[in-house]
């Protein structure tokens, strides 16, 4: 491909995809192991370094190793937030040294071709960023220029809140002694993307998502207005407030998804797409269901003023999905008022979405808190517990997102 030499330094799941995909394209390259002695020489000589760490060990890392760039070095990070990825190279690298960063928005188990791969030019010549790309365009991704500043906005705008839905999913049916797919009310349709997807965080390391959260400088009000979304929307219902609550659902759609309409054809998912992928047996009737969840977020995006339908450029497969959910929901009229009606009147499920709230807010708090430990002791206890069907989730999972994203790329 080239003479340029090409560095890695973190050998996670994302720091081997790329160590992988850019090696099978020809480029030489060297990799370092964050805890593994000092082994620099390889390093020193690459033309590109890119740091592939975790966020709440990025500047220490970069301090360590940064001093040691070769002249003219083009050095780059993965990071999810950007931040204080960008605080430790202005730190720690020496003035001659040019930065151009990426971050690839999806996780290690997704096909990275035609997805959103962003591209920060901090502090380089076109020239450099020209060379970084054409390491990358192994990846057959969509490159997206983006600021540090803006980059780190968009996925908090874009992933804080989806995944302290999904981790609030998890952590309540935990709570509750119960595996969902063993629950009517959690089988068939909506819910087998909302398990899938519980199921695909949980499976992951924890330290993604608590990086995400706790270093992204809108990440925080994020995640604590759905905690806020949730628990009022619950007193409404609680309550059985029907006036209030209709009033407050119906503003937020009006806000975020427009009035409705009797067609659907634009919608981002299709009925026939929604049965497809469940991890069990779909009962004979469908269990109404008040999709708390789903009324939060629209809630959330309605009064931290986001349209999500801003950011699908670099959006990630996850977050695709949990709009396209969304949007089945709230610009079906229909389901909807059941959705509705099922909050106010139906105290069936009541003790479920307890457990949500509480879980919600319990994330918020530790995120607030920048409790990376009682963050990790959370997720790895709830992780623990779903671990037994990881295997079958990740496969089903898997195909599910495979199907729908090829399905809307046909639609495009």
């Amino acid at each position: 491909m080239g003479d340029a030499v090409v560095g890695i330094i973190g050998m996670g799941d994302m720091g081997k995809m790329y160590a992988k995909r850019i090696s099978n394209a020809g480029w030489r390259y060297a990799t370092l192991q964050q805890r593994l002695p000092r082994r620099l020489t390889p390093l020193i000589c690459s033309d590109w370094i890119m740091y592939s760490v975790e966020a709440k060990n990025i500047n220490a890392v970069v301090a360590a190793y940064g001093p040691s760039t070769k002249w003219g070095a083009i050095v780059g990070g993965q990071t999810s937030t950007k931040a204080p990825e960008i605080e430790a190279f202005e730190q720690h690298l020496p003035q001659d040294v040019q930065i151009v960063s990426c971050h690839s928005l999806h996780g290690p188990g997704v096909n990275p071709k035609g997805q959103p791969l962003v591209i920060i030019n901090h502090r380089a010549v076109q020239e450099s960023v020209d060379l970084v790309e054409r390491i990358l365009s192994c990846m057959g991704s969509k490159f997206v220029p983006l600021s540090a500043e803006v980059h780190d906005r968009i996925t908090a705008d874009t992933q804080a809140v989806t995944h302290a839905a999904f981790l609030s999913m998890g952590a309540a049916w935990q709570a509750n002694n119960q595996f969902p797919w063993e629950v009517p009310r959690y089988i068939g349709g909506i819910e087998n993307v909302k398990i899938n997807l519980m199921m695909r965080i949980y499976s992951n390391k924890w330290h993604v998502y608590a990086g995400l959260a706790m270093f992204n400088p809108a990440a925080k009000a994020q995640i604590r207005q759905y905690a806020t979304s949730v628990t009022e929307l619950f007193k409404l219902m609680q309550g059985h407030h029907r006036k209030e609550f209709t009033q407050r659902v119906h503003a937020a759609r009006a806000a975020v998804f427009g009035e409705p309409r009797q067609d659907d054809h634009e919608l981002l998912l299709q009925d026939e797409l929604l049965d497809k992928f469940s991890l069990g047996e779909k009962p004979a009737s469908r269990v109404k269901n008040n999709h708390l969840s789903l009324l939060a977020i629209v809630d959330c995006w309605w009064h931290l003023k986001i349209d999500p339908y801003d950011h699908m450029i670099c959006s990630t497969p996850l977050f695709r999905l949990w709009l396209g959910i969304t949007e089945y929901v709230f610009r079906n009229a229909d389901l909807l008022n059941e959705c509705i009606d099922t909050a106010i009147e139906d105290d069936t499920f009541r003790g479920d979405d307890l457990e949500f709230t509480i879980a919600a807010r319990d994330w918020s708090e530790r995120v607030s808190l920048g409790n990376m430990e009682g963050y990790r002791q959370r997720f790895e206890m709830i992780q623990k517990y779903f671990e037994p069907r990881f295997g079958e989730a990740s496969k089903v999972g898997s195909e599910m997102i495979k199907t729908i994203e090829e399905g809307l790329r046909s639609k495009k």
